[in-house]
Formats: C-alpha cells, sequence, structure tokens
C-alpha cells in the first residue's frame, strides 16, 4: 500500500505522520517547534529531521507540508508565521526540493490542508466544492472548488480568521481561544451567571465545565454563535457555497452554539441559501493537521 507524509508544523510541535492510502496514520513523530527553531537555521534542521523519517519509510510517495500562516504565489516559500520563530520568510521548499530533488514536495496553509483532507481521507461522501471553518486557537479557513483548494489572487484566500467585525476586532481576537477567555472573564466579573470556573482558567476549562451545565459557560458559546453565523453568513453570501465543514478543538462545543448561529443565519440569508444549506462536523478530529497535510501530497500526484 502506497504511503504519503504528511507534516503539521505548529507554534508547539512540528509533527510527522505516515499516512496510508485510506488515511490511516502509520507511525507519528513530533518534535518541539522551538528545537527546530534553535539555532536560527530551522530550514536546515528541519530537512534533517524529514531525510530520517525518510530513511525509515522508503516508500513514502510525496510530502505535504501544513503552515500556520501565509506562502508564496508559487508556494515554495512562507511568508508571515507569526507563531512559528525563524520561519518566516524562508524558502522551505526550495531548499527541500534541493535536498530530495526526485520526491513532490507540497506546502500550503494548515487549514487549506485540512480542508482537502477530508475531501481526500474523511469519514463521510462530501461534494466537490465546500468551505471548512476550523474553530480553535485561532479561526481558520479554507474552500475546496471542484475538488482544488481556492487559494485567491496570490495563494492566501480564505484567511477568514481575520475579517473584521462590528466590535472592532477581527472574528479569530472574538471568538479564538483568548476571545473564550476574555468573554468568560466578562461574565464572571459581572457576577449575575451562576459558574464553577476557577479564578485562573483556560478555553479548555471554559468547553469542560459548558459540558457540565455550566451556566456562564455555555452563555460563553451561545454569544460565541452569533459570531460563527455571521461569519457563516458572509462566507455564503461571498461564495455562494452550501456545503460547510466545521472543524478544530472547539467544535466539540457545537451543540451549545449552533442555536444562535442558525438564528443568525436564517435571520440573514434567504431561502436560496437555506433550503440547501448543510452545515456538518469535520471528521478527522486531532489528526485533521497531519491527515491533511498529507493529502496535499496525494493531490500533487494526481
Amino acid at each position: 500500500m502506497k504511503q504519503y507524509l504528511g507534516v503539521d508544523i505548529g507554534g508547539t510541535n512540528v509533527k510527522f505522520g505516515v499516512v496510508d492510502t485510506n488515511g490511516n496514520i502509520i507511525k507519528k513523530k513530533k518534535y518541539p517547534t522551538v528545537s527546530v527553531s534553535e539555532g536560527g537555521d530551522f530550514c536546515a534542521k528541519f530537512s534533517k529531521l524529514l531525510a530520517k523519517r525518510l530513511q525509515k519509510f522508503p516508500d513514502i510517495q510525496s510530502v505535504g507540508i501544513g503552515i500556520p500562516g501565509t506562502i508564496s504565489s508559487d508556494g515554495s516559500s512562507t511568508l508571515d508565521l507569526p507563531n512559528v520563530n525563524g520561519l518566516s520568510n524562508k524558502p522551505l521548499v526550495s531548499i527541500l526540493k534541493e535536498d530530495f530533488p526526485d520526491l513532490p514536495i507540497v506546502m500550503d496553509n494548515d487549514a487549506n490542508a485540512a480542508a482537502l483532507g477530508e475531501l481526500e481521507f474523511g469519514g463521510e461522501e462530501l461534494p466537490d466544492t465546500y468551505i471548512f471553518i476550523t474553530l480553535g486557537t485561532g479561526v481558520g479557513g479554507g474552500c475546496v472548488i471542484d475538488g482544488e483548494i481556492f487559494k485567491g489572487g496570490d495563494g492566501n484566500g480564505l484567511e477568514i480568521g481575520h475579517i473584521m467585525s462590528s466590535t472592532g476586532k477581527t472574528i479569530e481576537e472574538n471568538i479564538g481561544k483568548a476571545g473564550i477567555i476574555e468573554m468568560a472573564q466578562k461574565y464572571k466579573e459581572e457576577g449575575i451567571l451562576s459558574t464553577n470556573l476557577p479564578d485562573e482558567f483556560d478555553a479548555k476549562m471554559v468547553a469542560t465545565l459548558a459540558h457540565d451545565g455550566d451556566e456562564l459557560a455555555l452563555k460563553v458559546f451561545e454569544e460565541m454563535g452569533k459570531s460563527v453565523g455571521e461569519l457563516i453568513v458572509s462566507l455564503v453570501r461571498v461564495l455562494d457555497i452550501k456545503t460547510i465543514l466545521i472543524g478544530g478543538g472547539v467544535s466539540e462545543t457545537f451543540d451549545y452554539l449552533k442555536g444562535n448561529m442558525y438564528s443568525v443565519i436564517n435571520e440573514f440569508l434567504p431561502n436560496y441559501y437555506t433550503d440547501k444549506l448543510d452545515i456538518k462536523l469535520a471528521t478527522l478530529g486531532n489528526n485533521a493537521g497531519i491527515i491533511g497535510a498529507a493529502s496535499l501530497g496525494v493531490s500533487a500526484l494526481k
């Protein structure tokens, strides 16, 4: 069975995963991002780590790399990666192709990779055209049109987390993990809602308390639902695409936010859109980064 290598570069870890043709991860290995960045030559260290993976798995057909940021229009270089020290504005793919000239290597934004991964390896059949929204530490997005990633004018379209909102902040600032914490802190200080939230907490604690029925935590995700609804209205109006997948860590709280999300959608979208609107959770879960990255390489071989 053919094998593909997916690499998910994140602010905390660089994760390598060998993926088979059915989307199963055969082997995973991760390295702290700070250790790969140490010394200022991320690309050289990354190349050595890649060589180790290829030595252990010589049948790798292609390499896909997902990064948390923007890339050059030709896909050969990184641009702005604020959470990965030492990898902004680096010709990563160009360097790797010099080191591995016979190996197809593809790089893209991690949300784009995750979006494509759902088409290649997802747990259910999808149309060839859909929007993908990831809700996690930040808010990201991708779009697949006729089976291919929509790139935008210069390769970095669908940066939906940076869309401005009526609050004067971006969508990501409103409902990313920092936004969840800020919202919960505000409600806690008001003291109106019943809560078991401790003085020091993170977004994961808010989600856990929501599962336990905590009044304040549920209010946070209900408010978050309004922002997600507004985002979907904007995306559907611009792209006229009616299948939407929602992934990322915060998607586990979808049941708490979907009520307000649909209220906003039904208020601002006419029947032309809502009659066929299909919003559902993505299927790849915590493995979306690796499997999505691997799908980039699979797509390159077609």
